[in-house]
């Protein structure tokens, strides 16, 4: 039936990539015809006409730059401050985000309540305890409730567990990043699925991404089914599942198994061919490139050095690690990374302090993101493609925790983002002289880079 929503396949302990394609029908065909265009940073990409006086909603990256202006620091808030103040009365806000402790998104939130919008929220516990002064959860309470039944909400995962994460393997938390608006002036179900968290340092110490996908009907509704999920904390009949629409592909974790196969990230290298013919017969090096804030899955750094001596060119900007010097004497994956014949790397985890030279910064300039960049043969199709999301490559990200990862392909998306990894790095320190205690996680950052006040 044409405008058909999707449901994923949910799949437990298999490495396949395998989804449903939905029907295409009507504002889904118009909206996956969308065509994305590289724009200059920190920008998105094309916006679909719409009436004067109607708000455009790019659809494609945002990026914010801890270095640049005020404006560009905090581009992705003012996204979401945007959307928010642009849902329509009886519309609905989901909110799933790890950490929320900022007064203008808390603001934005209670206003949009205020006018007859229906604001959902779900935050990891910690979101309380680690700023027990802050008051972005009490405000949200006063204004939306706690009870999970209503039209509106704020609510915590379990304290020290994600909401879907099997409690026998530990502690886990709830880690993901998105926004839902089921209609703003100008669009309807939208998806923002971001590396950035609600607090200061997200905009002005982490460099970060955002993807917006307006009028995208398949994905709002795979978002809103798994946020409905984490909401229940069912975690007994959760299964990890993938939704396919169009150019897009989202994986929601978390995701049980044991062996490469069952590791998503992992299953993504594998489908790279390194070394390919064009058309005309020219032959060619893959090239892959990653930022990523956390690597210490140690399949994942040795699926990079393995692909670099397979030909292909990868290029990582990472913040943190583990080693020897982080875990008493056994190696980590900074050593294997380090490898003879391994990736070209680059640490970004600066913590001087540009106001007070020979002093260091508590919370240090990172690299946020979380995302890998593929320009070559990708199952066995030579294209550019994009994976982005909520996912450090740690093992508890793959197992215990609720994250999700994006998959895009298409070549002005992957351009996009291609410019905002040149720029992070140009300005990435150390750098390559990456043998500092931060880069190899001597003083390994919380999830979120935060330190906790409590």
């Amino acid at each position: 039936m044409a405008g058909a929503r999707p449901h994923g396949i949910r799949l437990r302990g298999t490495g396949r990539h395998r989804a449903v394609r939905p029907a295409r029908g009507g504002r889904q065909a118009a909206a996956l015809a969308t065509v994305l265009s590289a724009a200059t940073l920190p920008g998105a990409a094309t916006a679909t006409a719409a009436p004067a006086g109607t708000p455009a909603w790019p659809e494609g990256p945002v990026f914010n730059d801890p270095l640049g202006t005020v404006d560009q620091q905090h581009a992705i808030q003012t996204r979401l401050i945007e959307l928010t103040d642009a849902a329509v009365e009886g519309s609905t806000i989901k909110v799933a985000v790890y950490h929320v402790w900022e007064a203008p998104i808390v603001e934005a939130l209670v206003g949009a309540h205020k006018r007859g919008v229906n604001v959902q929220i779900l935050l990891d516990s910690t979101s309380k305890t680690d700023r027990p002064d802050n008051t972005a959860y009490a405000t949200l309470v006063n204004e939306l409730g706690a009870n999970r039944t209503k039209s509106s909400f704020v609510t915590l995962c379990p304290p020290n567990k994600s909401c879907l994460g099997d409690p026998q393997y530990g502690k886990s938390i709830m880690h993901n990043k998105f926004w839902l608006f089921s209609e703003v002036k100008g669009a309807r179900d939208v998806v923002v699925q971001t590396t950035s968290n609600s607090t200061p340092s997200a905009h002005t110490k982490f460099f970060n991404d955002a993807l917006l996908l307006p009028d995208n009907p398949a994905m709002y509704d795979a978002f809103s089914e798994y946020f409905t999920d984490m909401v229940g904390r069912n975690w007994e009949a959760w299964d990890y599942r993938t939704v396919s629409s169009g150019r897009y592909k989202a994986y929601f974790f978390p995701r049980v198994g044991t062996v490469n196969e069952t590791d998503t990230m992992y299953s993504v290298l594998n489908n790279i061919s390194c070394t390919y013919k064009d058309a005309r017969g020219v032959k060619h090096s893959t090239k892959v490139r990653a930022s990523i804030f956390k690597i210490t899955r140690k399949q994942i750094a040795d699926k990079l050095v393995s692909l670099q001596k397979a030909g292909c060119s990868v290029d990582l900007v990472y913040a943190e690690t583990d080693s020897a010097r982080s875990q008493n004497g056994r190696p980590g994956t900074w050593e294997g990374l380090h490898k003879p014949g391994g990736p070209a790397l680059r640490c970004f985890n600066d913590d001087r302090d540009p106001l007070r030279p020979g002093q260091k910064l508590v919370t240090p300039y990172i690299i946020h993101s979380k995302y890998v960049l593929i320009d070559g043969k990708y199952d066995g199709k030579i294209k550019k493609v994009s994976f982005t999301g909520s996912q450090n490559y740690t093992a508890p990200a793959l197992r215990e925790n609720d994250e999700l990862i994006v998959k895009v392909d298409d070549d002005a998306v992957h351009n996009t983002y291609l410019k905002h990894f040149n720029r992070v790095k140009k300005v990435a320190w150390p750098g390559t002289k990456d043998k500092t205690d931060l880069c190899r996680g001597v003083k390994p950052l919380p999830p979120d880079g935060e330190k906790p006040t409590h």
